[in-house]
């Protein structure tokens, strides 16, 4: 079946990180305070409010997340997530992901 939400989806495969402790109670980029509990990320383009579906390739776990931020900016760096969207598709520890 199609809706309008599908005419928009694209599909990527990117690196990925997630943001380091001293991030939380800060303001990001929208002006929301980040918070380690929420599945939001970051992106460099992106409009605040996009819903992104994040999968580990590795064990096909997927999370959604809401850009509420910008970044990140690391090279070859896409989307930065909370850390609880990275511990929901298993990436905790390893810093990048693809």
């Amino acid at each position: 079946f199609s809706n309008d939400k599908e005419k928009n989806l694209v599909q990527k495969q990117v690196r990925a990180t997630y943001y380091a402790s001293k991030f939380v109670g800060r303001k990001t980029s929208s002006g929301q305070v980040y918070t380690h509990d929420k599945f939001t990320a970051a992106h460099k383009t992106l409009p605040f409010g996009t819903e992104v579906t994040v999968v580990n390739p590795k064990n096909g776990k997927s999370v959604i997340v809401v850009v509420n931020d910008r970044g990140p900016f690391g090279k070859g760096l896409a989307i930065d997530l909370s850390q609880s969207a990275a511990r929901e598709i298993g990436i905790m520890g390893q810093g990048i992901a693809t």
